[in-house]
């Protein structure tokens, strides 16, 4: 059968140009320039579609999901059971946003220029021979049963560590549990009798029909809460309710989940104030019970949850080890976390920590984690000891919730993190999308780069990304860009995360913060597809950030920003003027604060201002405040002569204030770079290159340092002769001065810290790979002063600091970059 090769072409997309199921890209890609060797470092296809082939590549950008995806993996024989528990399931609703329309018509142009209609991409098929049509059903089989593996339900998969133990029968309610099936001649005879008044109406009556009536096959209980006869059984329940007996009312809650009753019904709402009210009264086996059958119900019951985790509160000397697990998986199910608990939580951690099964440690995690409860750094690296030497034993989906945990509490544990890079390769392409999205996002999150984790998700993904939510597809692109690596499948990676963000573009109207995710991470490896920046730059969307519950102006600063500097050609939608006014003050501000006056750059701006001759010679700013990160700029002449370019200092502001008179000696000043009198350098600026003899050599400068280094003190030459002058319109621009200097090297020197550097190593985080680059592109020379080398110096003395500052700076290798 002949390969079919299929490629599509991103209109206006940096770096990402085609792609195809061909294999020849993968061994194309394998050779395309990669980072490696820095310091350290089925979804259902659309109905429309006729090719099997096709439908993986070509979907049209108004595709809309029909899958409910899934989140994590679990271990290979809850799989099973779970699989076979949902195999009949339907996939989801199909998801449909009136306020998406907008979006489609501006994509259906440039997608229908970008490439052609997936039914004109290949002609249509000719009817197969019956062997190719066996291929086809296996092919929709294999795709099924992706699909299937796929799959995560949010509510029962979080409660498998209930099987592990038996104690868990009294404390939570299986819905999944075999029961024997009542005929349909019964339950009819009940309704009947309920719809005529026939039969007893005690209590124990009642309760006896509502758990028969449960007991219906599946598709008689899916239609019979809607019955008329239903209501009447449900209303007499209610006009009863204080006359059962708690035994009683937990059944009938019990009988309301496997009847599937709606959270709003009106005997729910009964059941929920009459368990309020006789809660001290009943044990915490059965206020246990009851939560979770809420839970099953998904209904919010904040007021019986308050008094559950009082008697908790309480009694909490008498919770057995299941009992102190249900709560904690109570309590991130209800995403509350009451503050009289955090204590006692983490000192039951520590007691039962031992005794826990693996599964029941993924539960504690993930409903510290649910409920954003705080954890101290001691009890998170025991449990982070203990799963990392049992690793290989545990599951996916609680390995998952631990890391969740760990990367809330930005716990660095690097035994877990090396035992992680052992032990999750091998298992990626049997982990559900949204599990691997976790790992990758953990790794980013707390700046670990484990090459062999992020090549394994980065060959699985692709064959996945059809089953991405918005979230996902975001997650990837930021984790893998913040760590700043570019897989040996980079094209076919980026492109089908990119492909994937065009088809969830509707998602993005709900969640806007998910876009700009994963449009910053892209920029950070130097990928900006043009027509997504132009959706997310527009005003309409900008608009939709502002509600969105986080701070995404800077997120919007930072990638109109890059867009400028780094893609010059572009000419879509930008921010306006007043918004990157706005942000500059505010991270300006921010920065006089809390960036300039750390003591590892006030140290070094101090000493290059003795060293170079004054504040005049070096600035300490954000050239980019979009990158949010400060530079210590220094400007030098190709002579290797220190220029000085900071005109914010007291006499500036006075030529400012009285404006200067233009006379043919400062002419010759800013022309020159010099004065008639003599210079604070005490030589002329000459123009060239120094000959070998300078290397290693210093220029001689202003002050006591200097004398260090020139072995003797020199003359302080006299400043400007300026003339006060009453006409403002004559006053020099900043600008005219720098532009009429001679050719300069500029300098950024960055003083960095761990936090620009992945986690114990030299590679450098995306972010910081994005101002360096831009920074270079507007003729910048980056000059680091590293953390590992400047930090201890920071102990020395001052000649050594100096000594060390001369070497950064003058190094004869600079001078050749003069522009």
């Amino acid at each position: 059968m002949a390969t079919v090769l299929i490629c599509r072409r991103f209109p206006r997309l940096s770096r990402v140009t085609t792609f195809s199921t061909a294999a020849k890209l993968k061994a194309e890609s394998g050779s395309s320039k990669s980072k490696q060797n820095r310091e350290e470092t089925a979804e259902t296809a659309d109905a429309g579609a006729e090719s099997p082939t096709a439908i993986q590549l070509l979907n049209p950008l108004d595709y809309r999901v029909s899958y409910n995806p899934s989140a994590y993996a679990k271990s290979r024989a809850a799989s099973q059971q779970h699989a076979a528990r949902i195999g009949g399931r339907a996939l989801g609703d199909v998801f449909t946003d009136p306020g998406a329309a907008w979006i489609q018509q501006t994509f259906d142009a440039a997608s229908s220029q970008a490439s052609p209609p997936v039914r004109n991409a290949l002609p249509k098929p000719e009817p197969k021979p019956l062997l190719e049509q066996n291929v086809s059903a296996a092919q929709t089989d294999e795709e099924a049963e992706k699909a299937k593996t796929e799959m995560h339900d949010s509510k029962e998969d979080p409660r498998m560590f209930q099987k592990g133990r038996p104690e868990y029968r009294s404390l939570s309610y299986d819905k999944f549990e075999p029961v024997e099936t009542l005929p349909l001649e019964e339950g009819d005879s009940i309704l009947h009798g309920v719809s005529v008044g026939k039969g007893s109406q005690s209590p124990g009556t009642l309760t006896d029909y509502f758990c028969k009536l449960s007991r219906l096959p599946a598709e008689r209980r899916a239609a019979l809460v809607s019955e008329p006869a239903f209501n009447t059984l449900s209303h007499r329940a209610v006009r009863n309710i204080g006359s059962f007996a708690t035994s009683d009312l937990i059944n009938i809650l019990k009988a309301c989940v496997r009847l599937v009753v709606p959270p709003t019904h009106p005997l729910l709402n009964a059941c929920e104030k009459e368990f309020c009210r006789r809660a001290w009264d009943m044990n915490l086996d059965q206020l246990l019970l009851v939560a979770d059958c809420w839970r099953c119900l998904d209904r919010g019951v904040p007021s019986y949850l308050s008094i559950l985790f009082s008697y908790a509160n309480v009694h909490w000397k008498d919770l057995a080890l299941p009992q102190f697990v249900q709560l904690v998986y109570i309590i991130g199910e209800g995403r509350r976390s009451p503050a009289d608990l955090v204590q006692k939580v983490e000192s039951s951690i520590l007691k039962h920590l031992d005794s826990f099964t693996l599964e029941e440690v993924g539960a504690v995690c993930l409903g510290l984690f649910k409920s954003l409860s705080g954890i101290s750094d001691h009890v998170m690296r025991k449990i982070a000891d203990r799963v990392s030497l049992q690793m290989e034993d545990m599951s996916t989906f609680a390995l998952v919730n631990v890391l969740k945990m760990l990367r809330y509490a930005r716990m660095d544990h690097l035994p877990l993190l090396k035992e992680l890079g052992k032990v999750i390769p091998a298992r990626i392409p049997t982990v559900n999308i949204q599990g691997i999205m976790h790992i990758t996002l953990t790794c980013s999150s707390l700046h670990y780069f484990d090459e062999g984790i992020m090549a394994a998700v980065a060959l699985s993904l692709p064959s996945k990304v059809t089953f991405c939510r918005s979230k996902d597809a975001a997650k990837f692109l930021w984790s893998y860009g913040c760590l700043d690596y570019e897989p040996p499948n980079e094209e076919e990676f980026y492109s089908s995360l990119i492909e994937q963000m065009h088809r969830k573009l509707h998602e993005f109207q709900k969640f806007p913060e998910h876009l700009l995710t994963g449009l910053l991470g892209l920029a950070f490896v130097k990928r900006f597809p043009e027509e997504l920046i132009d959706y997310a730059l527009r005003s309409e969307f900008v608009q939709k950030t502002r509600g969105s519950k986080y701070e995404l102006k800077k997120d919007l600063f930072t990638l109109g920003k890059s867009v400028e500097i780094e893609c010059p050609s572009y000419q879509g939608s930008r921010l306006p003027p007043h918004l990157y006014q706005e942000m500059t003050e505010m991270v300006l501000n921010f920065a006089e604060r809390e960036i300039y006056v750390r003591p590892e750059i006030v140290e070094a701006a101090s000493l290059l201002e003795s060293m170079l001759g004054g504040p005049e010679y070096v600035k300490n700013h954000m050239i980019l405040p979009h990158t949010r990160t400060s530079d210590l700029e220094v400007h030098l002449a190709v002579d290797g002569r220190p220029v000085p370019f900071n005109l914010k200092d007291p006499v500036a502001d006075k030529l400012k204030d009285v404006g200067v008179r233009l006379t043919d000696d400062l002419m010759s000043q800013l022309i020159k770079g010099t004065s008639n009198s003599p210079s604070p350098v005490g030589m002329e600026n000459k123009v060239g290159t120094p000959g070998p003899e300078r290397e290693g050599a210093r220029p001689p400068h202003v002050g006591d340092d200097a004398a260090v280094f020139s072995g003797g003190s020199l003359p302080v030459g006299a400043g400007l002769r300026v003339e006060p002058y009453s006409r403002p319109s004559l006053e020099t621009p900043p600008s005219l001065a720098l532009s009429l200097q001679p050719r300069r090297v500029k300098l950024a020197l960055q003083v960095s810290n761990r936090n620009h550097y992945c986690y114990c190593s030299k590679r450098l985080l995306g972010l910081h790979c994005l101002k360096r680059r831009q920074l270079r592109q507007l003729g910048y020379v980056v000059v680091e002063l590293p953390f590992w080398e400047w930090f201890p110096l920071l102990k020395r003395t001052r000649l050594e600091k100096l000594s060390y500052l001369h070497y950064k700076v003058f190094d004869p290798a600079l001078l050749s970059r003069a522009g």
